[in-house]
């Protein structure tokens, strides 16, 4: 009988020797297995999949250089969504970020225009901006186009479709407010997904 109590007091402290070096094992390499550069900022941020990726798509339209540089005066605000159309106002510059674009409407660049027969961007329907010259057909799904307009209020449409040829834009939902970009042989269809404040 105490054989027997040696033989079972010798096979658990073989075992759990046995456990103990196989926890040291899996503890020393699980800092080297979670090595992401994003993991950490994403969750202290609270960022969901699709938080994140609204926000790195903006942080790379941040970081492209652009055609005119941000002023202060310009800085925009934090983004908000939108659950309608927003009241008229005269649109101002066209940007781009994706593309480096960032251009007055109906200024000196007559090339870059809107079609004042038309809704303005950010109001119900869809407003018809004719450009020349910029490589619309770089633009992909998801991108974001901003409209800076004389009442402090930038409107953020977000692309939806593109497509070749130079269809008119007039199309679609009375009460939803689009933007559809006509130029060469593109044109390209966004749809009202945000505001921001112009400061």
């Amino acid at each position: 009988m105490p054989r027997a109590k040696w033989a079972v007091a010798a096979l658990t402290v073989v075992l759990l020797s046995t456990g103990i070096a196989v926890l040291q094992r899996t503890e020393g390499a699980r800092p080297a297995a979670v090595t992401t550069d994003d993991a950490l900022p994403s969750r202290a941020l609270g960022l969901s999949g699709h938080r994140r990726l609204v926000r790195e798509l903006e942080q790379s339209g941040e970081h492209t250089p652009g055609t005119g540089a941000r002023s202060p005066r310009t800085a925009p605000g934090p983004l908000r969504e939108v659950s309608g159309p927003l009241r008229a106002a005269r649109p101002l510059r066209l940007r781009i970020p994706s593309l480096g674009v960032d251009v007055p409407l109906n200024g000196d660049r007559a090339e870059v225009a809107w079609d004042t027969g038309g809704p303005a961007p950010g109001t119900a329907g869809t407003a018809v901006v004719t450009v020349e010259g910029l490589p619309l057909g770089e633009l992909r799904r998801g991108r974001t186009i901003e409209i800076p307009r004389a009442d402090s209020r930038t409107a953020v449409f977000t692309v939806v479709r593109i497509s070749p040829g130079r269809a008119s834009g007039r199309e679609g939902p009375p009460g939803r407010a689009q933007l559809r970009l006509v130029g060469g042989e593109t044109a390209v269809l966004a749809r009202l997904t945000g505001q921001r404040r112009t400061r």
